[in-house]
């Protein structure tokens, strides 16, 4: 039996069992639980360190260094709809000009890719955006 483990970090964990027969799905749930627990603190310690507000020139110039510079693993054309999911956001919840909403553009603009890219920007954007906190 093969599932993954609940994680808020994006991480992935199998469970391998070669004989299911003693295999205790309530225990298996318990620990998943208790890592999500365990891990919760450090995820809104994580959300709350991108609440600080960016100027525009900064948020600006995060974009231009992803994507002119090329400090980020993406497809250039991205670019405009970045910046337009930033300055102009869908939802209300993202207007605040955080690191929390620019990264939500990021995230945004990448659904236009198709999964294998996608996989790269996303994982180009967690490391780029280490470098903000």
């Amino acid at each position: 039996m093969v599932c993954s483990n609940l994680s808020f970090h994006g991480d992935y964990m199998s469970v391998s069992r070669k004989h299911t027969k003693n295999f205790n799905l309530q225990n298996a749930l318990s620990i998943g639980v208790d890592d999500v627990q365990r891990n919760f603190r450090p995820m809104v310690e994580a959300v709350e360190g991108c609440e600080f507000q960016l100027t525009d020139v900064d948020a600006t110039m995060a974009i231009y260094e992803a994507f002119v510079e090329g400090q980020l693993e993406v497809p250039r054309h991205l670019v405009r709809a970045v910046h337009k999911q930033y300055f102009e956001p869908v939802h209300e919840e993202f207007t605040p000009r955080t690191l929390f909403s620019l990264q939500n553009a990021f995230t945004g603009a990448f659904k236009e890719l198709d999964p294998i890219p996608l996989q790269r920007a996303t994982a180009s954007r967690k490391e780029y955006f280490k470098r903000f906190h």
